[in-house]
């Protein structure tokens, strides 16, 4: 194993680059599902990381429920024995199962109170609420059924094609499932801080997404942007997610500028040439070095504690 199984933990810095140019480069389809994609394995790579460490680390504290033969002098010298990295390991594994875990109950708490508030609306794909707050979302239905969800104080700010851009945007994000990327991107960030940036990517990649979806299906990207915009202006200093404002308002004025541009062309894998292409290939070999060692750390003690395992 060596100082190896320690790489999972810094290699997710490799990824920073990629997560802006990203988003300047690909077309937010792809830069979605590979910000995600790389978030997602070095998160579990970290995980096993410091799994690793707890087991090793901890196998000669006293009243741990390990086998005997794990502390055995032959093991810890083929098992590089660190026991303040292990006992750090512990409480750092457990911080992470506890956010993972309290991240999921949130998610699934506000899915389930927002879908009881609407119980007693029309079961139809848009729900429209007198709330003289101004906001939009789409609401995920999981084993109920998928909502649009819209209060009457946005609709009467937006004209009919914005009204329709804002409906295509929201119904992409339940077309393409939007909220699964947000939700691994978001644990992966849970599992290791150094992904944070890469989350935050995401959110806006879909939110981008969403956009070119819109576009397409109404026609004008003109009309999404405004759409975007005026949203944007009525919901200012609303305490909810908003159609503009769910991905903070620092990337409202980035969305607008991009459908007012060419729409981006679907590229393939980019050139190691490029900037975003060596930044891609990058945060690729990172991805693969992370999982690398992972494996090999995890088979490696698998195979030596195995043999010291009294049958």
């Amino acid at each position: 194993m060596g100082v190896f199984v320690f790489l999972p933990l810094v290699l997710p810095l490799t990824a920073w680059p990629i997560a802006r140019l990203a988003e300047q480069n690909l077309h937010p389809r792809a830069a979605t599902r590979l910000l995600t994609g790389v978030a997602v394995v070095m998160a579990g790579c970290s995980t096993v990381c410091l799994g690793l460490l707890v087991v090793v680390g901890t196998a000669q504290l006293p009243g741990n429920p390990l086998p005997d033969g794990w502390s055995d002098p032959e093991v810890r010298e083929a098992v590089p024995y660190d026991e303040v990295a292990g006992r750090v390991a512990i409480p750092v594994l457990l911080m992470v199962a506890v956010a993972c875990g309290r991240t999921l109950w949130r998610h699934g708490r506000v899915r389930r109170r927002a879908h009881r508030a609407l119980a007693g609306l029309p079961s139809t794909l848009v729900a429209v609420l007198p709330d003289e707050v101004p906001y939009a979302y789409a609401l995920p239905g999981g084993r109920m059924r998928d909502r649009i969800v819209v209060t009457t104080t946005l609709l009467s700010c937006l004209e009919p094609s914005e009204r329709r851009a804002l409906f295509a945007h929201e119904r992409a994000h339940l077309v393409t499932r939007h909220h699964r990327f947000l939700l691994a991107a978001q644990l992966a960030a849970r599992a290791n801080p150094f992904l944070r940036p890469l989350s935050a990517e995401v959110s806006y990649a879909t939110e981008r997404w969403a956009d070119e979806d819109a576009a397409k299906a109404v026609g004008s990207r003109r009309a999404v942007a405004c759409a975007i915009g005026k949203a944007a202006l009525v919901s200012r200093g609303t305490p909810v997610d908003t159609f503009a404002g769910a991905a903070g308002p620092g990337p409202v004025p980035r969305r607008v500028a991009a459908l007012l541009a060419p729409a981006p062309a679907v590229r393939s894998w980019p050139s190691v040439f490029t900037a975003v292409g060596l930044a891609a290939w990058s945060a690729a070999a990172g991805t693969a070095v992370s999982a690398m060692s992972s494996a090999n750390s995890a088979v490696t003690m698998v195979l030596i504690l195995h043999a010291a395992t009294p049958l």
